[in-house]
């Protein structure tokens, strides 16, 4: 048997993939909230890249997000109320009342008597870019605080966002940095081990998969493909199903899957709360009118699913605080090693201010599961 410990060149490799398990990437699109989870008025906390936002809809419906801290004493702001200013709809902070527009910028110190001149427009929060479509709330957050939120690209249109709202989606939150969570989305050897279901598959039903993939904006595609005769799931579609497997920067996989005219989109979005908690959101989108009868059963197995990632990652957890090297291999470990090259790309691209160059090449992958 072939020595498996890691060698001085693979430890090589693992420094040259740029920190691997640290940082988060910025200047990007992150997957914010479901639309309907943000009500008129109503101010919400999130926190996103260790960041902590108010995220919302003035009493006119519009999104927006701005920085959780009144810079005057650090009350959360979300802990206040949107009330109106005329025709403006603005924040006011709960300690000391000073208001904010949806631009971060400060509209009103109470406590001013009419001799004390000040400009308060001069105080600011940080506020993001938030674009809301498809149903989806997505967050712009730039490197710089300083500099202006505006983006330079968009986020991603999704196909086979049909058949109008989501018909499931499930929320978890996973003891782990963005990194190993991507990887954990991506890696196509675990689930006959992680994921045994009767109703799915088992280690016992593993076959070998050859599988072709091209490059895509900022990520990559397993092109479409008629689905593995062992994941059982698929035949109760009926018809001769075809799907297409994407990945994008940051942390967005999506499965889009074709059923004649009938569609099936499933999403996973990853988004990172702080360097070791990550937020994974599924949702699923159908016009299918099987797939919308048995829903119940798919929420049932979405749970499933995750918590059978949680209980994994919670014990991968166990050996990872000792920072061990990690032993990556062709062709089951590819997709994590591109993802490693896409996020280098972008933060060099982003660091010398040129344009972003997908690293990944078309190429025919083969593993079994």
């Amino acid at each position: 048997m072939p020595d498996q410990t890691p060698t001085s060149a693979s430890r090589a490799e693992k420094t040259e993939r740029v920190a691997f398990g640290q940082g988060f990437l910025k200047d990007c699109w992150w997957f914010a909230a479901l639309s309907g989870d943000l009500k008129p008025g109503k101010l919400q906390r999130y926190v996103f890249l260790g960041e902590p936002v108010l995220l919302g809809r003035d009493l006119d419906g519009k999104v927006y997000g701005i920085r959780d801290i009144c810079p005057h004493r650090a009350a959360p702001l979300s802990a206040g109320q949107m009330v109106r200013d005329g025709a403006a709809c603005v924040v006011q902070c709960p300690y000391h009342g000073w208001t904010f527009n949806t631009e971060g910028t400060c509209t009103s110190v109470p406590s001013l008597t009419p001799d004390q001149e000040m400009d308060v427009n001069r105080i600011r929060v940080r506020n993001y870019a938030v674009r809301e479509q498809q149903g989806i709330v997505w967050i712009y957050i730039t490197a710089d605080a300083r500099r202006p939120a505006e983006p330079d690209h968009e986020p991603p249109v999704l196909p086979g966002v049909v058949g109008g709202k989501p018909i499931i989606v499930e929320t978890m939150d996973f003891e782990s940095h963005i990194d190993h969570a991507v990887v954990g989305l991506m890696d196509p050897a675990h689930g006959p081990y992680v994921h045994q279901q009767w109703w799915w598959r088992s280690a016992k039903s593993q076959l070998s998969k050859i599988k072709q993939f091209e490059p895509r904006d900022y990520g990559f595609s397993m092109v479409r493909h008629a689905p593995s005769k062992n994941s059982r799931a698929y035949k109760i579609l009926g018809g001769a199903p075809a799907t297409e497997i994407t990945f994008r920067l940051p942390g967005i996989r999506y499965e889009h899957i074709e059923v004649g005219p009938k569609q099936v989109l499933g999403l996973t979005c990853l988004t990172p709360i702080d360097d070791k908690t990550t937020r994974i959101t599924q949702v699923f989108w159908s016009d299918h009118g099987l797939f919308r009868f048995i829903s119940p059963l798919f929420r049932l197995g979405a749970k499933a699913f995750l918590k059978q990632d949680g209980d994994m990652v919670n014990l991968q957890n166990e050996g990872l605080k000792y920072d061990p090297s990690l032993l990556w291999i062709d062709d089951a470990d590819t997709q994590a090693k591109w993802y490693q090259q896409l996020k280098k790309e972008w933060m060099s691209a982003r660091g010398e201010g040129r344009v972003f160059a997908n690293p990944v090449r078309p190429a025919t992958l083969k593993w079994t599961s």
